[in-house]
């Protein structure tokens, strides 16, 4: 008998089991959270049910008498009356007529490049190792951070760098631009079936490749657009420029109404793959890849009934003020004349810095109350106190949205947002697949990170989706959008054919 209880406490007991209490503790913890949440969240309910119980209580003691004295009381003050409905009346219009128009986006489109494009690792290097002007520590480091990129080897290079030696000329980049472009607009159009005739505003943002005609000259060239429409053309924005152009369109079809808006997020490779041997500038080789969006806004109420989602809040952060932050993502020469973007070591301190400004500004616009409240008590509690101990409250963005597409920059830009914000692997999913599957595509990424969500059918009617942008400058900006129904995956999505793969298991990085 005590052999047999001495061994079922060891096997009932080991040391890596938590004690009984530490459990109990922790429940409690999360009950009293949930319960806090519950309380913050219904508390203006539990505080009206009181009050409407007092005044069926009074409205049951009320006589006939006294709702004779209550009518004449108002004969005497009609004046009054229809003042007050007139001025109520008046306040309506205004409200009406000045709130911001709707902005929907009826639909997207991402371009896939073919697979002839494809340079899985294998390539890559031997592609580096032809153009013979990296040195073999070069060519080590590229080997390095590609097998810690987070890339997969579907990713696709522009057509000039499967040339010996690599078209660097300005034609092979236009024709790379055209081919995005045009690929991703081709299949907006068809899928919509909106004329080019129809299209009001066209923006487009491209950061290191800006020719003369420009990208959006080309567009209305190709597509013979209206010779009133009002185009843009934005450069040098960084990956983060796609929100930027939505915030141009979203403003845009403000002051003009009853018209479309087309936004084009892409990046050129071409003309900026560098042939140096500074590892901060090779970095940027190992994770840009070809890719491009177009999406399809209108302010028309008629539209609401097809569009996939509308556009609730928009947050733009620029921290340029500061040197550090200004020179973070850089293009320059290094010291023999070749041209590429330097990334520094401490480019996620500076991207850390511009997200927490940026969710100070969403936050309150998004966060229940509950969260809105541990964050602003901690807040001012550090302030006030000076205590170092008290650690920031990270709010819990889970909360307010149910789907996430962090910017695919690579893979230390997912992993910090994943621990920083707390979530969860499925949140970042749409970020690594696409990251795995198509590279850092730049300002599109984020529209290739939707487009698996809605592929994998996790997208639901009343859904919200935060994308999240980082780009040179430095900038943060955030889109926030509602599905206005159950959206399903477009044809000829860029997921069309290969997203019953994923996701994939990825190989453990040290």
């Amino acid at each position: 008998m005590d052999g047999g209880n001495k061994g079922q406490q060891e096997i009932s007991s080991p040391a890596h089991i938590p004690l009984l209490p530490d459990i109990l503790q922790s429940v409690n913890l999360k009950y009293v959270k949930l319960g806090y949440r519950y309380l913050i969240t219904h508390l203006l309910t539990l505080l009206l049910v009181p009050l409407m119980g007092m005044i069926v209580v009074g409205a049951s003691r009320t006589t006939p008498e006294d709702v004779r004295q209550l009518w004449v009381h108002l004969q005497y003050n009609l004046v009054s009356v229809l003042l007050c409905s007139v001025v109520l009346v008046f306040a309506s219009t205004i409200y009406f007529l000045s709130r911001p128009r709707p902005v929907y986006l009826v639909d997207y489109a991402c371009y896939r490049a073919p697979d002839a494009l494809r340079v899985p690792f294998s390539t890559f290097m031997e592609y580096s190792r032809q153009a013979g002007k990296f040195d073999e520590a070069a060519l080590e480091f590229q080997r390095k951070i590609l097998g810690r990129s987070g890339l997969g080897d579907e990713t696709c290079a522009a057509e000039a760098m499967h040339c010996h030696p690599p078209r660097q000329s300005i034609e092979a980049a236009r024709e790379e631009a055209e081919l995005v472009m045009f690929g991703a607009l081709d299949t907006l159009f068809e899928n919509t079936s909106v004329k080019p005739k129809d299209i009001g505003i066209l923006v487009v943002n491209c950061s290191t490749f800006s020719p003369t005609p420009s990208l959006s000259a080309m567009i209305v060239n190709k597509y013979k657009l209206r010779g009133n429409i009002r185009t843009y053309n934005l450069g040098g924005m960084g990956c983060s420029a796609g929100v930027i152009a939505i915030d141009l369109a979203r403003d845009m079809l403000q002051v003009h109404g009853g018209t479309y808006a087309v936004v084009v997020s892409t990046e050129n490779m071409t003309q900026n793959w560098y042939f140096g041997n500074k590892k901060s500038m090779l970095i940027t080789n190992c994770l840009f890849r070809v890719g491009g969006a177009a999406m399809l806004l209108s302010n028309k109420s008629s539209d609401r009934a097809r569009s996939k989602y509308k556009l609730v809040h928009l947050v733009r952060t620029h921290r340029g003020a500061g040197d550090k932050a200004f020179r973070s993502i850089y293009q320059e020469q290094d010291e023999t004349g070749m041209v590429g973007v330097s990334l520094p070591r401490d480019l996620m301190a500076i991207a850390g810095e511009a997200l927490k400004t940026n969710i100070t500004t969403l936050g309150p616009l998004v966060l229940p109350l509950s969260e809105q409240l541990l964050f602003f008590s901690t807040l001012i509690a550090k302030k006030l106190f000076n205590y170092s101990k008290i650690k920031p409250y990270i709010p819990d963005f889970k909360l307010a949205f149910e789907h996430f597409c962090i910017h695919a920059g690579g893979r230390a830009v997912i992993d910090g947002l994943e621990k920083n914000l707390q979530l969860s692997p499925v949140h970042v999913e749409p970020s690594r697949m696409t990251l795995y599957r198509f590279g850092n595509t730049s300002a599109s990424s984020i529209w290739y990170e939707l487009a698996y969500i809605e592929a994998k059918g996790r997208m639901r009617k009343g859904d919200r989706v935060w994308q999240i942008a980082f780009g040179s400058g430095f900038k943060c900006n955030s889109a926030v959008w509602q599905a206005l129904r159950d959206v399903k995956p477009s044809p000829r999505s860029a997921w069309e054919d290969c997203i019953h793969r994923f996701p994939v298991q990825l190989p453990f990085y040290d």
